[in-house]
This record gives C-alpha cells, structure tokens and sequence, in this order.
C-alpha cells in the first residue's frame, strides 16, 4: 500500500514556521495541522503566538484553538487527533502540511509510536508535584535530565505534568520513557515524510527574532490575556506556556513587568535552544538557514526541491 504523503515544517520558535507552511498549502492544495502543545487551547491566542487569519491567508489549520485550558490532552490524544485530521485533508484529495515546533507530537506521529497503558501511581505523582511547588519546576525537571536526557530536552520546565509522567515510566518500570518510545515503535510508519527544518546560521538572528516577537506580543495584549487566566482560569494548564509563569511576580506584586518581560525572553530563547537539540537528532530533517536567503520566495524554490526528492505527488 503506497504510503501517505506530508509535509513537515518544523524549527524553533519564531524561525518562521507558519508563513512557509501557508505558501506551501498555497502552492501543493494543502491544509495545517498544528503541531503546538499550547495553541491547541482557547483564549490563550497571544500567549501561544496562533497565527491570525489574516496570517492564515484562508488556509484550514486544524487541530488548533479547540480545548479550554483546564482540559488534559496527552501526546496519544495528538496523535489520534492528528491521524484523523491527516485522513480528512487526504480524503478530498489535499495534501496534509504539518506544523509546529514540539518535537514529541511530531515525532509520535510520524514515527508511528504506540502508547503504554502503564497503570499511574497517584502518590508518587502527587509527591512528585510536591517537591516541584516547594523547589521549583526547574528542580524537578533537572531530575528527569539526570536519568532521561533525551525527554528532558523535549519538555520545557514549566509542563510539569509531562515531566512527573516521564519519571512516573523511570520509577515505575526502571526504563526511559525516551526508550520505551523508541521500542514501542511495532509497525512500520504509515507516513512519505518531507521533512523541512527552519533555522540560522547565526543563533544571535533567531534571538533577536525572538525579543521581537515577545516585544509585539506585549504591544498586542499579552499582559492582559495572561492576567485574564491569572484570575479566571484553572492554572494547570496555561502554568506551562512561556509567557504566563514568567507574568506572575508581576500580577502578585513581586517584580516590575519589565523584569518579566526580560524573563519572557530569556525563557523563549532557552525554549528554542532545547527545540533545536531535539531537532538535529533526526537525520532525515532537511534543514533551511532562513538568513541565507533574500525573501520567503528563495526558501520556497529551495524547498520545492527537498519535497521533489522526499515524496511523490
């Protein structure tokens, strides 16, 4: 059975991801699907960076704004998600575009990589959960880098529950959860993948990138959506977008908003500094460095030839 072409953008934060991914739709009759941890929830628009509409360009992306924050979704949830959004945009006869810069939804759909159904243990979550309100996220998160490093990296501090479940599987079965990933890979891929990787040949770029867009963000509205959740909503979830944790001293009265927004960005650059390692571990990512080039239009001609050469269309 001829396997199921797509398309994957990927690459750290603000390298571009979405602008080439909505000229790629336009040009192979394809649609998103978001592969973001957090712009899958409502009302956290300019927190997560949701492209608007009008940077959608009438693209369909699916797979994004469809969860209230205080709801779970795990990297299984994705991918079923995912498979089912990728069947539908195949159905009438488009081509699936997937998007994103969380490495574990990409590679777990990509990779075909199946989910145990290891019973949790409540006290050891909540103990776990514990130690992180009386230490710190951080503390925690260094933990599962000493016995997990490959997870490590492809969770940020600040999505505790992901962290506590990486070293529930440690605790509990005496293998990494990175392991168990690499052996729950039982049948073969369903997936043709172009894989398509944006980034700099000068780190410093993407960083500037990043403290601008931080900087547009509070221009647009930031504090005041992330003070909306502050005071409205459960914490759970949006307590792990970067933008949100970093606001709190604020909102309480413990530091000036200039402070945080400086943490903001130095937060966001450690972000795409981790995205970046996860990244280069897979060998079958053709890399773009975007300051290479004069205008999307030469990154698009460049990539024509990568999709040539990976799928047939």
């Amino acid at each position: 059975m001829a396997k199921q072409p797509i398309i994957v953008v990927l690459g750290p934060t603000a390298s571009g991801k979405t602008a080439l991914a909505v000229e790629l739709a336009k040009l192979y009759n394809g649609e998103v699907i978001s592969a973001d941890s957090m712009q899958i929830y409502k009302g956290m628009d300019i927190l997560t960076a949701k492209p608007t509409e009008e940077e959608k360009q009438g693209i369909k992306h699916h797979l994004m704004d469809f969860l209230e924050p205080e709801t779970d979704f795990s990297v299984a949830d994705y991918v079923k998600l995912a498979n089912i959004a990728v069947d539908d945009i195949s159905r009438r006869g488009k081509i699936p575009i997937l998007t994103g810069g969380t490495g574990l939804y990409i590679n777990s759909l990509i990779d075909n990589i199946k989910f145990d159904d290891t019973t949790g243990d409540k006290e050891y979550r909540e103990r776990l959960l514990a130690i992180a309100n009386e230490k710190g996220n951080r503390y925690l998160w260094e933990r599962l880098l000493e016995v997990d490093e490959e997870t490590a990296l492809s969770v940020h501090e600040n999505n505790i529950s992901r962290v506590i479940r990486a070293l529930e599987v440690f605790e509990k079965t005496g293998e990494r959860l990175s392991e168990h990933k690499k052996s729950s890979r039982l049948e073969e891929s369903r997936f043709e993948p172009a894989m398509i990787g944006l980034t700099f040949s000068d780190r410093q770029m993407l960083y500037d990138r990043i403290n601008k867009r931080v900087d547009a963000m509070i221009d647009d509205g930031l504090v005041n959506e992330a003070k909306e959740i502050y005071y409205s909503r459960n914490l759970n979830t949006a307590h792990q977008a970067i933008g949100y944790k970093e606001l709190i001293p604020y909102f309480s009265g413990q530091a000036s908003l200039e402070d945080c927004i400086e943490k903001i960005k130095m937060e966001t650059r450690r972000y795409a500094k981790r995205q970046l390692t996860w990244f280069r571990r897979d060998k079958r990512i053709n890399w773009i460095e975007v300051d290479k080039y004069e205008n999307i239009e030469d990154i698009l001609e460049k990539v024509k030839k990568y999709i040539a050469i990976c799928i047939k269309m």
